[in-house]
């Protein structure tokens, strides 16, 4: 919207797409900005710049059209077993957003990561390193844009070397001990985390006696507080 100035006439004075000026006419209520004279390619940076008059403020009303939208497409997806790495090559994206990256584990997909989208729309590599729990793993990198729609690469899967882990004792009373390092989550009886971390052992000394579950390594379980 191109309102008034106080000091008469419109409010915009000058609209320039990437430090060129452009010859729309602007002197009206509303106008429109036509990006298609521009050459520009999906990908493209583009910066919009709208000067206008003191005592007033112009309004875009569709500003959602320039922001990057989720189009990537994977071309590679591999898993690197000598460095512990996912390895993935997109195509197509239009702009840079960040990525998530995501590990299937208690029954649950549970965010390990973020990397920022390079944007390119040729082609654009990614290596993010990550932790393996025993059993089978599954990671897939998942991207939101403005439309709060994710898109979903397909998915990475691999067993791991790595043995599963225990825990003692089974009916703790101030601290729960692994076998070895792993991510944890406890949860009390209707369902609110009460604590989670990463480590060979849990301080439970502040928890009311009661029910909860145990999410570690690959493994969820009940737990009883004494």
């Amino acid at each position: 919207m191109n309102p008034f100035s106080p000091n008469g006439g419109f409010c915009v004075t000058e609209v320039k797409i990437n430090d060129h000026k452009i010859n729309d006419d602007i002197n009206s209520s509303a106008f429109e900005i036509d990006l298609s004279t521009h050459q520009l390619k999906l990908g493209d940076n583009l910066v919009v710049v709208i000067k206008h008059k003191e005592g007033c403020m112009p309004r875009v009303l569709n500003e959602n059209v320039i922001k990057p939208s989720s189009t990537f497409e994977v071309k590679s997806l591999k898993f690197d077993i000598k460095t512990s790495t996912i390895n993935m090559v997109t195509t197509k994206e239009s702009g840079s957003l960040p990525y998530i990256v995501e590990q299937y584990r208690w029954n649950k997909w549970v965010k390990i990561g973020t990397i920022d989208g390079l944007g390119e729309y040729e082609s654009n590599t990614y290596s993010v390193p990550v932790t393996m729990h025993s059993g089978v793993n599954k990671f897939r990198f998942r991207q939101r844009d403005f439309s709060n729609e994710d898109r979903l690469s397909r998915e990475v899967v691999i067993r791991s070397p790595v043995r599963p882990v225990s825990y003692e004792p089974k009916k703790p009373t101030t601290s729960i001990t692994f076998s070895a390092e792993t991510d944890y989550e406890i949860f009390n009886s209707v369902g609110a985390r009460v604590l989670h971390g990463k480590g060979t052992t849990i301080d439970i000394s502040g928890l009311p006696k009661g029910d909860y579950f145990l999410n570690y390594d690959a493994f969820t379980e009940s737990l009883k507080k004494r």
